[in-house]
């Protein structure tokens, strides 16, 4: 008889996208022609001057331990980085290397969160964030985010939170969001920030998709004043730098901050490996050009694909504004064929043709609050996911597939039909 594992690790919820990625795969390796729309992943090689210092990092032997909170040329290069770009006033002090944005989540929880704290998440939200919340023993309060607001985070419900929740302690921002592509303005930023500064309330500020901002530039709450000292803003190289592979990211905050966040990059992790370091700090210097390049190459792709989308009956979605993800809603669809939105997204890779399906995630993979919506990233080539937009007015229209679908899934049945 196995040990028993904890109550925590029992219940753990895991990002859905992986999990749909491994149905694709393995339909994929069986023979059918599957459209991985599930995952946000980049179709483009890593950017050529972090290659290139990767390589040359292997052969200069960088292949050994390195300070826990991130080698001096990684850092620099980094706090430069936010400071012209995004005018967030940093220092080396106050950056701290991880291996992809994610991991700040966790340190974000345990530098700031004690058992029955109060955190603000907006949902439909990004699906690790909860878990994060509950390692600690905190309570995650969950507020919604509109598609006829944009998705905008309401500021009228930070300030609902702060008065009334029981013990207010931290506020998880993200944008650009996704899944929905919603974007904060620059004067929701400042009155979040008018908001909270001078509290004893700390904001992790999600900022994986700060270059594919499609209108405007992206802002950073952490360039309002004084909230170094309130927030932690995380980055990733993933997508602006298509090396999601590599696994490597940094976070944004006031000293003290990052200096804590370094001890727990060192009790776990040790350090992030040098290699990985100097590649990215490579792509941080060289490769502006080429990032703003690919760049417009994925607001090409959320462009047809939303232009699509929306000529199909039953979708209906805002133009783009941020991310590589559209973000449909699909309620009246749902509603006529008696299934969930994820019932939807998994009957069109399984069960609406033998031969061809197309990947995606319902929109309840984010929480409650994203039934009744399917995301479909833009990571394929633009023919492929013509052949997806093609496909899903055939997919919808054989009834007799979807009933049998259903007949095998019956978990995937509506039960009460989404609001219209």
């Amino acid at each position: 008889m196995a040990v028993a594992l904890s109550q925590f690790a029992q219940n753990l919820n895991v990002e859905t996208a992986f999990t749909v990625l491994a149905v694709a795969k393995q339909l994929k390796a069986k023979g059918k022609d599957v459209v991985e729309l599930e995952i946000g992943d980049s179709p483009f090689p890593s950017t050529a001057h972090a290659k290139e210092a990767g390589e040359q990092a292997i052969r200069n032997n960088q292949s050994h331990y390195c300070p826990s909170p991130g080698i001096p040329e990684f850092r620099e290069a980094a706090a430069r980085f936010v400071r012209e770009e995004f005018h967030v006033p940093a220092e080396a002090k106050n950056i701290v290397v991880g291996p992809g944005a994610k991991i700040f989540q966790q340190f974000f929880c345990e530098a700031f969160l004690n058992p029955g704290d109060g955190a603000l998440v907006f949902s439909p939200h990004f699906p690790t964030f909860l878990p994060n919340i509950e390692r600690r023993g905190a309570r995650a309060v969950l507020a919604p985010l509109r598609q006829e607001n944009e998705f905008r985070p309401g500021v009228d419900l930070i300030e609902k939170f702060l008065a009334h929740d029981a013990s207010p302690r931290a506020i998880f921002l993200n944008s650009p969001h996704n899944p929905t592509g919603g974007v904060a303005t620059e004067q929701d930023l400042r009155d979040i920030a008018d908001l909270v500064r001078g509290k004893n309330i700390a904001v992790f500020s999600d900022e994986p998709y700060c270059h594919m901002v499609w209108k405007g530039r992206h802002r950073s709450l952490l360039e309002q004043p004084g909230m170094l000292n309130q927030a932690v803003g995380a980055y990733t190289f993933s997508k602006s730098y298509s090396m999601s592979g590599w696994r490597l990211g940094f976070a944004v905050s006031n000293a003290e901050i990052t200096d804590a966040i370094g001890k727990m990059i060192n009790t776990c992790l040790s350090c992030v490996p040098p290699i990985v370091q100097f590649a990215g700090a490579a792509a941080l210097t060289h490769d502006r050009a080429e990032r703003d390049r690919v760049m417009q190459l994925f607001r090409e792709k959320v462009v047809l694909l939303t232009n699509g989308l929306n000529k199909i009956e039953g979708f209906k979605t805002l133009d783009p504004t941020a991310t590589f993800y559209v973000f449909p809603s699909v309620a009246p669809i749902c509603n006529r064929l008696g299934i969930t939105s994820h019932g939807l997204a998994l009957y069109l890779l399984e069960g609406a043709d033998d031969k061809f399906g197309v990947a995606c995630l319902g929109g309840e993979c984010f929480g409650e609050a994203g039934a009744g919506f399917l995301r479909f990233s833009c990571a394929e080539p633009n023919e492929r996911l013509q052949q997806a937009i093609d496909f899903l007015p055939v997919a919808i229209s054989r009834t007799d597939r979807v009933k049998a679908y259903l007949d095998q899934h019956p978990k995937f049945r509506l039960t009460k039909p989404y609001a219209v």
